[in-house]
C-alpha cells in the first residue's frame, strides 16, 4: 500500500526516484508523483493510473536536481485524481510532502487551518500535514515538522523537502514502515527495501516516533523527545536479481514456479533427522518459556490467516496445544484470554501489516509472550516480537501471496515439530515428520509439472462466473485460500467453504453453471469429501478435484482431476494449494487481467 522513495546526494535525483517507484509499484497504487529541487526550484509532476503515465509527462524534463521525493498512492481519502496524488505542497509552493498512513483527526485540523487562511486543493487527509508544517515553518524544516507531528492522530510515514531549506529531507515514522539507505555520499529513504537495493544494501529501519534529517553529507536521528538515537545498520539479504521476473511473464507465475526453491530455503538447516526435531534459532531465547506454554493464539490477516488455520490443526493434533486462530483486525476488539502460559504468534509476509501490528501492541501491553513468522528481515513485526522465525523465501513481489503462504505452512510444520518434541511427541513420529518435510520441495516440483494441464482447465472454465471451493480439516483453509486467489486476480466470484457446511446453505447455489473445486486427498476425511462431491453431482454441478496420485476412483465422480503426490496429512496443504494458485493465475491471464496488479488491492496493508 502506497510507496515512498526519496534521494539526497550527488547524483541526479529523478532517475533514482523513478526507478524506486517502479520497484515499489507492486505494492498497489492508482496514482503517482515526484518533486525535485532543480536549481533551488521545486518541480512537481503527478499523474493518475500506471506509472508509465508519469513517465510520459516527465519526458523532455531535464532535471538536474539532487534532492527529491516520490510516491505511488493507493487512495484512501479522496478519489483518483492528480489533485489527490502526492506529493502535496503548501500554499506558498515551498514545502512538499509524501505520506503513507491515515490522519484520523484531519477534519478538525483542516477546519482550523482553513479558518487561519490556508488554501486546500485536495480531498486528502495528507494535505492537512503539509499545511501544519507550513504553519510552523520559520526557515528550519525539521523544527517545523517536529512541531506539527504531535498534533496528528493516526499513522504516518512521511518525507518532506522545502525550497527555503533545500539541502535536507526530513523523514518521520509512526506505525507506517520507513527505512533509510546508506549509500556512498548519498542517502535514500523508502517504505520498501526493493526501492533502494540497486543503490545500497545498507539500511536503517526506523521505529515509531523517530525523526530523521538527511543532508548530502550526513544524517541524524532523534526520538520524540529530541534525544539522539543510535541505530543498527542492517544488510539486505537478497539482491536485485531476485526481484526481477527472470523471463517469466508475471511475478506471480515466477513466484509460484520457484516454490520448491523457496521452501528449500525456508527449511535449510532447521531439520534434525536423528532426534526427529527442528532447530529454530530465532526461538532459542524463549525456548524454556515455550515449554511452559499451554495455549497458542495465532493472529494474522488474509492469506497469512489461512496459514494460521492450518497451523491450528497442526499444533493441536501433533503438539497437543490448544490453539485459536484470529483475524488480526478482530482480535484486539474482543476480550481475548491471555495467561502467563499463553503464547501469541503473529504471521505476516511483509511484517508491516497495520492490523497485525495493532494486535501485537495490545498483546505486548498485557505482558504476553509474542512470536512471529515474517518474510522481511528487519520489519516492524519482527522487531517488536520477543522471538520469531524468518521465512527466507526471498522477496515476494506479486500482490497475491503464493510462495510466502507455502513457506508459512512449512514454518508452522517446523514449529509443531519443535513444540511437539518438547512435549509428548514420540521420536518415531518426529522422525517421520522430518522425513516427509524434507521431501516437500521435490513433491512440490512434481505438482508444478501439472501446469500445462491446469492451464487447459482454466481455458475450459474461464467463462464461468462463480466457483465453490470445498475442503475439510487441513484442506478447509486451502479451500478458503483457493477461493481468495481466484477472487483477487481474476475478479471471478468464488466462495470457500468447509465441505461439511455446504449442505447448510451454499449447496443452494449449485447447478450446471456453478463449478466446485473439491480438495480431496487420501486422508482421514476422504470418504466424507467423496460424499460431498456426490451431493454436488446429484445437482449437476461440475467438479474439479484435487486428489492423491493413484486414486482412480475419484475420476468416476469428478469432471476433472489434478493429482498431487502422497504425503502426511498435515503437509498436504503445501501441495494442494499449488494447483489452485496456478488455476487462479491462468484464469486471470486468459480473461485479460494482470495478476501482478489486481485492482483495489495492495501488497502491504499499512493502514487499518
Amino acid at each position: 500500500m502506497c510507496g515512498i522513495v526519496g534521494y539526497i546526494g550527488k547524483q541526479k535525483a529523478l532517475p533514482i526516484l523513478m526507478e524506486g517507484l517502479r520497484r515499489e509499484s507492486y505494492r498497489g497504487y492508482d496514482s503517482s508523483g515526484i518533486v525535485v529541487l532543480d536549481n533551488g526550484k521545486p518541480v512537481c509532476v503527478k499523474a493518475v493510473g500506471k506509472l508509465e503515465n508519469l513517465e510520459k509527462k516527465l519526458q523532455g524534463n531535464q532535471l538536474d536536481g539532487s534532492v527529491g521525493v516520490g510516491h505511488v498512492r493507493w487512495s484512501t481519502h479522496g478519489g483518483v485524481t492528480e489533485e489527490n496524488a502526492h506529493p502535496h505542497s503548501d500554499c506558498q509552493g515551498n514545502i512538499f510532502l509524501v505520506h503513507n498512513g491515515i490522519i484520523e483527526n484531519y477534519k478538525e485540523l483542516k477546519d482550523k487551518l482553513i479558518s487561519e487562511g490556508h488554501k486546500f486543493v485536495s480531498e486528502t487527509d495528507t494535505e492537512t500535514i503539509i499545511h501544519l508544517i507550513e504553519k510552523f515553518f520559520k526557515g528550519n524544516l525539521e523544527k517545523a515538522v517536529r512541531e506539527a507531528l504531535p498534533l496528528l492522530k493516526g499513522t504516518y510515514g512521511l518525507a518532506v523537502i522545502a525550497r527555503d531549506d533545500p539541502q535536507k529531507i526530513v523523514v518521520a515514522r509512526l506505525s507506517s514502515p520507513l527505512l533509510v539507505g546508506l549509500g556512498d555520499n548519498e542517502y535514500l529513504v523508502a517504505s520498501d527495501p526493493a526501492a533502494i537495493i540497486a543503490h545500497t544494501k545498507k539500511v536503517i529501519y526506523l521505529d515509531d516516533g523517530e525523526i530523521v534529517t538527511l543532508t548530502p553529507d550526513n544524517f541524524f536521528i532523534q526520538d520524540a523527545n529530541q534525544n539522539h538515537v543510535e541505530k543498527t545498520v542492517n544488510e539486505i539479504d537478497w539482491n536485485i536479481e531476485e526481484a526481477q521476473k527472470g523471463g517469466y511473464s508475471h511475478f506471480m507465475l515466477k513466484e509460484i514456479i520457484e516454490q520448491p526453491e523457496s521452501i528449500t530455503n525456508t527449511l535449510r538447516g532447521k531439520l534434525i533427522a536423528e532426534s526427529g526435531s527442528a532447530k529454530l534459532g530465532g526461538l532459542e531465547l524463549v525456548q524454556e518459556k515455550l515449554k511452559e506454554v499451554e495455549r497458542f493464539n495465532i493472529v494474522a490477516c488474509g492469506t497469512a490467516y489461512y496459514a494460521s488455520l492450518v497451523g491450528r490443526y497442526m499444533l493441536e493434533e501433533y503438539a497437543g496445544i490448544p490453539c485459536e486462530a484470529d483475524f488480526a483486525s478482530e482480535f484486539r476488539y474482543r476480550k481475548f484470554i491471555l495467561t502467563k502460559k499463553t503464547a501469541s504468534l503473529f504471521i505476516s509476509q511483509s511484517g508491516e501489516t497495520a492490523d497485525t501490528l495493532a494486535a501485537l501492541a495490545e498483546v505486548k501491553r498485557k505482558g504476553g509472550l509474542t512470536l512471529s513468522i515474517v518474510n522481511v528481515v528487519g520489519s516492524s513485526v519482527a522487531r517488536e516480537t520477543d522471538a520469531g522465525v524468518y521465512n527466507h523465501a526471498g522477496p515476494e513481489i506479486g500482490v497475491a501471496s503464493t510462495k510466502a503462504f507455502t513457506s508459512q505452512l512449512a514454518i508452522l510444520a517446523l514449529l509443531t515439530l519443535f513444540l511437539g518434541r518438547q512435549r509428548e511427541m514420540s521420536l518415531v513420529t518426529g522422525q517421520r515428520i522430518v522425513k516427509e518435510i524434507s521431501r516437500i520441495p521435490e513433491l512440490s516440483r512434481k505438482v508444478l509439472e501439472n501446469n500445462g494441464k491446469i492451464k487447459e482447465l482454466a481455458e475450459k472454465y474461464k467463462n464461468f462466473d462463480n466457483f465453490l471451493f470445498l475442503g475439510r480439516k487441513y484442506n478447509y483453509p486451502v479451500a478458503l485460500e483457493g477461493a481468495l486467489k481466484l477472487k483477487e486476480i481474476s475478479y471471478i466470484h468464488a466462495e470457500g467453504c468447509g465441505a461439511g457446511e455446504m449442505k447448510h446453505g451454499p449447496i443452494a447455489l449449485i447447478d450446471e453453471k456453478f463449478p466446485t473445486v473439491a480438495i480431496c486427498p487420501l486422508d482421514s476425511v476422504y470418504e466424507k469429501m467423496v460424499s460431498n462431491i456426490e451431493e454436488i453431482r446429484a445437482r449437476k454441478g461440475p467438479v474439479i478435484a484435487i486428489a492423491t496420485e493413484g486414486d482412480k476412483d475419484i475420476e468416476k465422480i469428478a469432471d476433472d482431476v489434478i493429482y498431487i503426490p502422497k504425503t502426511l496429512e498435515m503437509l498436504t496443504p503445501i501441495l494442494s494449494v499449488i494447483p489452485l494458485q496456478l488455476f487462479a493465475y491462468h484464469m486471470a491471464v486468459l480473461n485479460g487481467k494482470d495478476p501482478d496488479y489486481p485492482r483495489n488491492l495492495a501488497k502491504s496493508c499499512t493502514v487499518e
